[in-house]
């Protein structure tokens, strides 16, 4: 097949790119191994007909908050807000609710209400400016002075693990399970570097852009990018897998894989493959997806506004639960990250939710009963609602998506050294040593989550490459 520009995978990053070099005048040809398009921006009727469920990321703050996405500036795509951002249910106190406003949010924590608008806050009123410094790699950049100086605030307390910065930030049980629920999101042992600055930018995400779901399902965005795709006379076809890059005719190819595909796919100088084989990937997760007869009966009626919700209870016990799973052990009782998709989009065809727990890679336990558990302390006579319940393991979700290595929804671990080295170190690690082929995944820099940052600076240098 002969085109200008082939990208091979249609997730975010991938789809992303495609659409960048596309616009840019190059005949675009992507290729997906699946039946539709999207990667982990896939929609389907996992239980009931008409049910309407994400396979994989459902919450958008990134998309709102990324570069990449505010120049493309798609249309057709819909951002629907649930009423709460987020919500943090406590066994023996009200829950704790995270709100558009950053004021409104305080004064649920109490004591600890000037603790979040001095870290939380302070993050979120860096603005998009701060976000985009964030999302980059590792180099020398102009920043303004204002922006820089946030910055430096803010990596002074995100290299910290999430416990020290949560003991020495907040007094009150609230407010560091809060910031313990967010953080759990890296997959990390909190007690490791920089865990803390995962839970402060997705905290201040919640003030600054929202949580938002695409109204009809995480399909509809990658759909539509699909769609931009070829408007723009670019060729678009699903169900056909690469499986080594001399079958590609193009001076230029965007990869959306990860290092395994990669060495699969390609001969590569001996010194670039070692560093690709060294690269680590993190735990997996179990999901379960549910369709329910009505809403989730929890016992702080409050929670039922929250699109996102963080199941774990204290400080203490995420802390535990998610060093088990680092350990390559089953955790008993699981951090759980709930979305309940109706909060904020009725067009879903009933009362959907989806819920996963993090289990070491490769992880074969069936955890089922220990999320439903979680989910039931908070939320007493939930299995009473259960119409249907899909399940997907580390094995599922790798069969369904080959980038989910050992079921990591993150494209690797997410660790401090794979923050400087994410696949290798370079200023510009998209790039790899073979002419004209790019890294886009979540292996790259700035790693997961639905941003399509990868894609753009992938773009962005091969248009520079190839430039007259």
């Amino acid at each position: 097949m002969s085109a200008d520009a082939v990208v091979v995978g249609s997730g975010p990053n991938g789809l992303v790119a495609a659409v960048l070099l596309a616009r840019a005048g190059r005949k675009v040809l992507l290729l997906e191994a699946a039946d539709r398009f999207g990667g982990g921006l896939r929609s389907g009727e996992l239980t009931l007909p008409g049910r309407v469920h994400d396979l994989g990321a459902t919450v958008m703050a990134m998309a709102l908050a990324s570069p990449a996405f505010r120049e493309l500036e798609l249309k057709g795509v819909e951002f629907a807000h649930p009423p709460v951002a987020a919500a943090h249910p406590l066994d023996d106190r009200p829950a704790v609710l995270v709100h558009r406003d950053p004021r409104r949010t305080a004064e649920g924590l109490g004591r600890d209400a000037g603790a979040w608008l001095a870290t939380v806050g302070a993050t979120a009123r860096g603005g998009l400016p701060l976000v985009e410094l964030l999302l980059k790699p590792l180099g020398p950049w102009r920043v303004p002075p204002a922006t820089f100086l946030r910055a430096a605030r803010f990596g002074a307390a995100g290299l910290l693990p999430a416990t020290t910065f949560a003991r020495r930030a907040f007094m009150t049980v609230e407010g560091r399970a809060l910031i313990a629920g967010m953080a759990a999101h890296s997959m990390l042992d909190l007690r490791a570097p920089i865990t803390a600055g995962y839970g402060l930018l997705l905290a201040s995400l919640a003030h600054l852009v929202g949580w938002p779901l695409v109204r009809g399902g995480s399909q509809v965005l990658a759909d539509a990018l699909v769609a931009e795709l070829r408007s723009l006379g670019g060729e678009a076809v699903t169900g056909h897998r690469v499986r080594r890059l001399a079958e590609l005719d193009a001076p230029t190819v965007v990869l959306d894989v990860t290092p395994r595909q990669f060495l699969e796919l390609a001969d590569l100088p001996p010194a670039y493959r070692r560093r690709l084989e060294r690269f680590r990937y993190g735990p997996g997760v179990f999901k379960v997806d549910w369709a329910l007869d009505g809403p989730v009966p929890w016992r702080d009626p409050s929670v039922a506004g929250a699109g996102t919700v963080h199941l774990g209870g204290t400080l203490e016990e995420i802390v535990l639960s998610e060093a088990e799973t680092a350990a390559g052990r089953r955790s008993p009782r699981p951090y759980v990250l709930l979305v309940q998709p109706y909060a904020a989009d009725p067009t879903r065809g009933g009362h959907t939710l989806w819920a996963y727990c993090h289990v070491p890679n490769g992880s074969r336990a069936d955890m089922t009963e220990a999320i439903e558990t979680q989910i039931e302390r908070y939320a007493p006579g939930f299995r009473d609602r259960v119409l249907a319940r899909h399940t997907m393991g580390p094995a599922e979700l790798e069969a369904g998506n080959p980038n989910l290595v050992g079921g990591d929804i993150g494209g690797g671990l997410a660790s401090l050294t794979q923050f400087v080295r994410r696949p290798v170190w370079s200023p510009a690690p998209w790039r790899t040593p073979l002419p004209g082929v790019f890294l886009c995944s979540a292996s790259t820099p700035p790693g997961a989550s639905v941003h399509g940052v990868g894609g753009w600076q992938a773009a962005r240098l091969a248009l520079s490459d190839s430039a007259p």
